[in-house]
């Protein structure tokens, strides 16, 4: 077991990560769903300032999850499980690191739309999301892509925990299980990304779990 700064750093990358991710995303006053609506703007202007930092937070959330993703390989880099650990890790951040740049663009054009349409007539509104359909159906293909592949980085991530027992089996099995989850239904649903909101939740879970796990000196490197 191990049980130092490096594995409490690494729980404690987790346990922000999941809380971040969960708290700015129940706390969103506003969700704008897959493509923008008409009347999603003049709620954002109700809440604006709020509505801006909880979307940080869920953003920032992301980015720490590849923080803590990455402390892990570098706690394992002598470690056979390095060969698994690695690339899952890699692979699960850069879907994470799309994820968040798809999150962005929500985020800005939500914030943008509610300053430039305050005030503005219902057609005004709908001419300004009618623009944005075209930029939105790419960002969704973002969406999609950091579901899929963060899902498939979550799934080598979860082989090396089962295969070098470097974590508790439950965290490995669960890691897998949320990876083929998130690609299943991103790939097999395609146009209801609403779908993964379980993933979502069953994510966090397994962040904050295996954060306390990691915290708690539960890492084992042979």
């Amino acid at each position: 077991m191990q049980n130092d700064f490096a594995s409490r750093f690494a729980g404690g990358a987790f346990v922000a990560s999941g809380l971040m991710l969960s708290l700015g995303w129940f706390l969103l006053p506003v969700h704008i769903g897959t493509f923008f609506e008409q009347g999603v703007f003049a709620q954002i202007h109700e809440h604006f300032h709020f509505w801006i930092w909880m979307y940080r937070v869920h953003i920032f959330g992301m980015i720490t999850g590849v923080i803590a993703l990455f402390a892990v390989a570098a706690l394992v880099a002598t470690s056979p499980s390095r060969v698994l650990v690695w690339p899952g890790a890699a692979v699960a951040s850069a879907g994470m690191i799309v994820g968040a740049l798809a999150a962005a663009f929500y985020y800005h054009h939500g914030a943008w739309g509610a300053l430039k349409l305050a005030g503005a007539s219902p057609q005004a509104a709908q001419a300004f999301v009618d623009d944005l359909r075209v930029d939105t159906e790419y960002v969704t293909c973002l969406v999609r892509f950091g579901r899929v592949f963060g899902g498939l980085g979550l799934v080598v991530f979860a082989w090396g925990i089962l295969r070098y027992g470097i974590l508790p089996r439950w965290s490995g099995a669960s890691a897998g299980i949320i990876g083929l989850a998130a690609m299943a239904l991103t790939m097999g649903l395609p146009d209801h990304l609403s779908y993964y909101v379980p993933v979502f939740y069953a994510l966090v879970l397994w962040m904050l779990a295996t954060g306390v796990a990691l915290w708690r000196g539960c890492l084992r490197i042979d």
